[in-house]
């Protein structure tokens, strides 16, 4: 009876070392990834990011083009920010970015370079490629 008991609590044991190992190396793993880089805002590799302007276009891609002021917040679901533009709510567009981090640029007035992408709520939707400040 001893020896099946002693068999178990190895096995517990050694199983919780195993899981502690995993947990302590995606922690020390995560923390490089997070740290690395250096600039102060988020970009996908390659991207250019300064305090007036941030992204990358690519010369093959037609892309839209808007300017307004940005602000926090989509619609329904839709969208991380929006561009607040002369003629009220109707003329926002709600945005959204995998390559650069809008929220450097809050409360600018800006232009934008992008995709629109389809939506169901919004009345234009876009994936941003480039933002620049314009005043």
């Amino acid at each position: 009876m001893q020896e099946g008991r002693k068999s178990v609590s190895s096995f517990v044991i050694g199983a919780f070392l195993v899981v502690l190992a995993g947990v302590v190396a995606a922690w020390i793993l995560s923390s490089k990834v997070i740290n690395k880089g250096g600039s102060p805002g988020k970009a996908a590799p390659g991207v250019k990011v300064t305090s007036t302007e941030a992204g990358k276009l690519d010369p093959s891609v037609k892309y839209d083009t808007a300017q307004g002021i940005l602000k926090e917040g989509g619609i329904n679901g839709e969208g991380t920010y929006h561009l607040e533009r002369e003629g009220g709510a109707s003329k926002n567009v709600y945005l959204t970015s995998s390559m650069v981090d809008l929220g450097l640029f809050l409360g600018k007035k800006v232009e934008i370079w992008g995709e629109t992408i389809a939506s169901k709520k919004a009345g234009w939707l876009m994936d941003v490629a480039k933002i620049k400040v314009t005043e």
